[in-house]
């Protein structure tokens, strides 16, 4: 590693560099290209905030440091020392003085040539250097950020679930178990029962955190280990759940649009459906639902759940989001409340959203009759001794609720306008993908 020589200037990050045109600045960071010959050279240098062009002339750089820019390697990490300078027009530049690299980066293995996935994925680590995993790594951040302010706007409380749990949520074929001190536990799919516990503290909770999935799925929509935001309200029906949703997924899209641009143009999104989808959404009955999967000539049986194609399909009817709700009892979870007009259907709803990216939302009302529960359980073939302090919140002093489960990554995919939802999380595990 070779001396610092930028002690005596401030070191400015090339986010911040417009505001110091004319300065002589100290900038550290990665470099990304370089170009030139002759008395002239250039570097294109990154620093994790942005991009800038370095330029460093025969006249203006110590002759050590021309001649180091001649050999810097890719990703080679240095510390440039120069003047910022704005040429009407365009972005501001550095003309250095001096160049020190701060560390070596032979045999780079990521070059400017194209990589297949598979080789990407391998060096996943590296990969998210490149431009396009720096712009979604910014949305991704944008829309949590989003979440959490919405939620917080709202008055809720956030309140931590466990990871390791004694129980299933969703189906014992999901779960991936493992040994907790001579006890069988799982890693969660949801934080949702325990949301229902925290509602009945705090009236309006929320937990934002991973979850696990243990299904072998190899779809674009699916990973093993995913985060969700998962709010609950006390006394809230299945119209408030759906104005909730609606209200979150409109924060979301109104921050990314206000402060994304440039990661949206980098990752050549059509914003013109992110636009849209901050209209009302359309609303439709599963029935419904079904006679458009029927019309478009899927052959589909009343009481089926939706595939990812099917929600497509239905989908594609709407500029917007869609939220289908009633969906049947026996398709969905064991903890939704039946309909009161029509005991073959649940108090649930799903958010589908556009162009071909499904569900981004699941959630709605909660059983809260102790007996119903009870039964419910038995029909699903669930034993019920691991779910004692669940139907406790049916014994002491139950209440209407209701609430939802947004999945993050699918959302950073659909925003984003991603194929797959593996570039959506910055190490994203799948089956046979656990490294690095």
């Amino acid at each position: 590693m070779e001396q610092s020589m930028g002690a005596d200037r401030p070191v400015v990050r090339v986010a911040d560099l417009e505001s110091f045109a004319g300065q002589e600045v100290c900038l550290r960071g990665w470099a990304w290209n370089r170009r030139g010959s002759g008395k002239v050279r250039f570097l294109q240098l990154r620093d994790g905030s942005g991009f800038v062009q370095v330029v460093a002339g025969e006249q203006d750089t110590d002759a050590e440091s021309f001649e180091r820019m001649r050999h810097l390697e890719q990703e080679a990490a240095v510390e440039v020392v120069g003047r910022v300078v704005r040429t009407e027009g365009k972005p501001v530049e550095v003309v250095a003085c001096s160049v020190v690299q701060l560390g070596g980066s032979g045999g780079y293995p990521i070059t400017p040539k194209e990589h297949g996935t598979e080789f990407l994925m391998e060096r996943r680590h590296l990969w998210l250097r490149s431009p396009r995993q720096q712009a979604i790594l910014r949305v991704r951040h944008r829309i949590a950020s989003s979440i959490r302010g919405y939620f917080d706007d709202l008055g809720f409380t956030l309140v931590d679930a466990p990871i390791f749990t004694a129980n299933e949520c969703e189906g014992s074929s999901t779960l991936f178990a493992t040994d907790y001190f001579g006890e069988k536990a799982y890693l969660s799919q949801s934080g949702q029962l325990y949301m229902e516990a925290a509602a009945a503290a705090v009236g309006k909770a929320y937990c934002f955190g991973p979850t696990f999935r243990a299904e072998n799925s190899n779809t674009r929509r699916h990973l093993t280990e995913f985060w969700m935001v998962e709010p609950e309200v006390a006394f809230m029906d299945l119209a408030g759940d759906m104005e909730l949703a609606e209200g979150l997924v409109h924060r979301i899209l109104a921050e990314v649009l206000e402060h994304c641009r440039p990661e949206l143009e980098r990752l050549e999104r059509d914003t013109a459906p992110l636009e849209a989808a901050l209209r009302p959404f359309a609303r439709l009955s599963y029935s419904d639902a079904v006679e458009i999967l029927r019309e478009a000539g899927e052959e589909f049986t009343w009481g089926e759940d939706f595939g990812g194609g099917h929600e497509t399909i239905i989908a594609s009817r709407y500029d917007r989001p869609v939220i289908v709700h009633r969906y049947p009892a026996a398709c969905k979870a064991f903890y939704m409340r039946r309909d009161s007009d029509d005991d073959r259907l649940s108090l649930s709803m799903d958010v589908l959203a556009p162009e071909g990216y499904g569900e981004v939302i699941g959630g709605g009302e909660r059983a809260t009759d102790l007996a119903v529960l009870e039964r419910t359980l038995a029909e699903h073939g669930i034993a019920p001794e691991p779910f004692d302090w669940y139907l406790d919140l049916r014994k002491y002093g139950t209440f209407p609720h209701a609430g939802f489960g947004l999945g993050l990554e699918r959302t950073v995919a659909w925003v984003c306008g991603l194929p797959h939802v593996r570039e959506t999380i910055p190490f994203p595990r799948m089956p046979g993908r656990l490294r690095p």
